[in-house]
């Protein structure tokens, strides 16, 4: 049951999908109907999911789930990752690859290996003061807290 975003609670759970290109916007209108229409659907045992998603900066996106109605469960779960690697297939890009870091250079999130990453933070190319995408959160109360933080206030402050 897809609702508002807004209207989910704080502690509903979310997960973030980080893809490898910004979506164009024509690209993010369909992705949002098709989401839409995953959502709509969406359940766990039976019982319709309160669900919600958000897209930000034309490339991550954002699925939530409210736990108090009803918990997101192995095969709820797996459906999403499977509409998640429909989209990968579709639009020739990666949202599952967890190595790799997305960061604020000015107004653009730049996206790079992991690898590469750590050779910028080597070549002080980038800083504990650079803004990157903590996309470890659960919560759309960490999401609101703590998505967008300086790379020494995420785990990304290993490599300074």
């Amino acid at each position: 049951m897809y609702i508002p975003f807004e209207n989910l609670p704080e502690d509903s759970k979310i997960w973030i999908y980080q893809s490898s290109r910004k979506f164009t916007d024509d690209e993010v209108t369909a992705i949002e109907k098709d989401l839409t229409d995953f959502l709509i659907n969406w359940s766990a045992h039976g019982t319709l999911l309160e669900s919600s998603f958000q897209i930000k900066y034309n490339r991550f996106i954002i699925i939530a789930v409210n736990q108090e109605i009803q918990s997101a469960t192995g095969c709820s779960i797996d459906s999403s990752v499977s509409f998640i690697q429909n989209l990968e297939q579709k639009y020739s890009v990666d949202l599952l690859d967890k190595m790799n870091v997305a960061f604020k250079q000015g107004e653009f999130v730049t996206y790079k290996t992991l690898l590469d990453f750590k050779k910028l933070a080597k070549d002080k190319s980038v800083s504990e003061n650079t803004i990157v995408f903590n996309n470890l959160v659960n919560t759309i109360e960490e999401f609101n807290e703590s998505w967008e933080v300086p790379a020494s206030d995420s785990w990304h402050s290993r490599f300074f």
